[in-house]
């Protein structure tokens, strides 16, 4: 059989490896946006469990207050204290699991605006096509921080403006706008030469960077005081001999 060249068989070996670990990334990404989601679902499901038990306890104690003001409560009102019971049991079972998403405005609390939006990518993302998932992964991947702190932000600060108003409307509509066009007619290209695919790849790649430039700033923020209090410390204490009392 005949050999590739050595440099041939390298370069393939190292495009295998970046790939394998642009993957890995990505696929550590996902299981990150998983996790928070499960998280969501396990604390609605516990506020609902906690509901439930605690609406029953609340019938329970009023069928025993009412036995021993009123009188027994007799057969009729063991049937009715079974069909409240069966009424609780079967609203708190149909109660949603999740929250109905709120419409973006200007008001809405950036910690809701960036849930929602990481919850739409854990649902969509197994609709998109394998390069659009890698970029959803990717902006996944940023939202922790951005909700930590961009919270901290001047809700009229232009910076927190800016990645709210992409988290909580433009994103939502591409994906949304993606959906409505028939698959059948997501290979056709547009006037730049672009199919519906690459068309939201290339939405998303420039989504990415805007996050990324936002979390870049605020995390440049964030290393600046702390070398603002960091100085303050050395200068304060360095070559001191110790605490001097003040």
């Amino acid at each position: 059989m005949p050999r590739h060249p050595r440099g041939v068989d390298q370069a393939i070996a190292r495009f295998d490896e970046v790939v394998a670990r642009y993957d890995g990334n990505a696929s550590q990404a996902a299981a990150a946006a998983r996790r928070r989601g499960y998280a969501r679902t396990a604390r609605s499901v516990g506020k609902r469990l906690a509901g439930m038990g605690a609406a029953i306890t609340a019938l329970i104690v009023a069928t025993i207050a009412f036995g021993l003001i009123v009188g027994p409560i007799g057969i009729n009102g063991l049937f009715v204290v079974a069909f409240l019971t069966l009424v609780i049991l079967l609203l708190f079972s149909f109660w949603p699991a999740e929250p109905k998403r709120v419409a973006y405005s200007e008001d809405l609390p950036t910690r809701t605006v960036v849930r929602q939006l990481d919850s739409l990518l854990v649902r969509e993302r197994a609709a998109l096509p394998a390069p659009a998932a890698r970029r959803v992964d990717e902006i996944s991947a940023t939202l922790p921080l951005l909700e930590s702190r961009l919270g901290e932000l001047d809700p009229l600060d232009p910076l927190a403006q800016d990645a709210r108003r992409l988290m909580g409307k433009h994103l939502p509509d591409l994906l949304e706008r993606y959906e409505r066009v028939p698959a059948a007619y997501r290979s056709e290209r547009d006037g730049e030469g672009l199919t519906v695919d690459e068309r939201l790849v290339s939405s998303l790649d420039a989504a990415r960077g805007s996050l990324d430039d936002i979390a870049a700033k605020l995390a440049e923020s964030e290393r600046q005081k702390f070398e603002t209090q960091g100085r303050f410390i050395e200068s304060r204490y360095k070559d001191s001999g110790g605490l001097d009392g003040q």
